[in-house]
């Protein structure tokens, strides 16, 4: 536990006096203020857009298509994990296929899709849902892998059925694991919808942020790029949290 928490502090330590030197050099001139603004004035620039209200009919645009491709990541990268799981020869058959996903690049589709589905929020939830679907399903076969043979034993000496054993033995025990690649997922899916929204999408923070860019906007650019990266951050650290708390519990079980 002490351990723990040295490490938490170094963290901190590290991560202020990297800020500490950033806000340092954009204040003193090492780094030119129409490169880079310090710190603090991005802190100071994201609290004013969100006080005056321009940034959050972008932060909520962003937020719903956030939750539907996170959610839609995570159910359907867990039941893909579960199927690879119960057919291992079909998981042989599309291992390299899944190893090398991430190097398609996958934002070529983005014109595609909105060719199909129009200028709306579904070909960025799509976008999002396929960046993060495989990371979930890869942690999914992970945690289902490693789970000791006694559990399945004792599930099938109970006569669990197929759906039971799924839910309250397989599951359960991955838990751990599926907590990692959900994670995972979130970032992902930041990834995919802000870097969409870059593109062609007229609303979101991806969008407002190319339109700061291209407006030479940095006060406003800086201030965005923070938000995300406070919210992001926040929630990455939620289910860390999270996930220290599970094992934690498991191991003092």
């Amino acid at each position: 536990m002490i351990a723990g928490w040295r490490l938490l502090a170094l963290r901190w330590a590290v991560l202020i006096g990297a800020l500490g030197a950033l806000e340092a050099a954009c204040r003193f001139g090492a780094i030119d203020r129409l490169v880079l603004l310090p710190p603090t004035e991005m802190l100071a620039s994201a609290v004013r857009l969100v006080a005056s209200g321009k940034a959050v009919p972008d932060l909520l645009a962003t937020g719903r298509i956030m939750a539907v491709a996170i959610v839609a990541s995570l159910l359907l990268g867990t039941a893909g994990g579960i199927a690879l799981h119960a057919l291992p020869r079909l998981k042989r058959a599309l291992a390299p296929l899944l190893s090398s996903y991430y190097s398609v690049p996958v934002f070529v589709l983005y014109p595609v899709l909105i060719l199909i589905f129009g200028l709306n929020d579904l070909p960025l939830i799509i976008i999002g849902a396929l960046f993060a679907v495989i990371i979930m399903a890869q942690n999914t076969m992970n945690g289902l892998d490693r789970i000791p043979l006694a559990l399945d034993k004792t599930a099938r000496m109970l006569r669990l059925s197929a759906w039971q054993r799924v839910f309250h033995v397989m599951l359960p025990a991955a838990f751990p694991y599926l907590i990692v690649g959900a994670k995972l997922a979130v970032a992902y899916c930041f990834i995919g919808v802000i870097a969409g929204e870059f593109i062609l999408s007229t609303i979101g923070m991806g969008h407002a942020i190319a339109f700061a860019y291209n407006d030479f906007d940095n006060p406003a650019m800086y201030g965005l790029m923070t938000l995300v990266v406070v919210i992001a951050t926040t929630i990455n650290l939620s289910l860390h949290a999270w996930e220290h708390r599970v094992r934690r519990r498991r191991e003092g079980a």
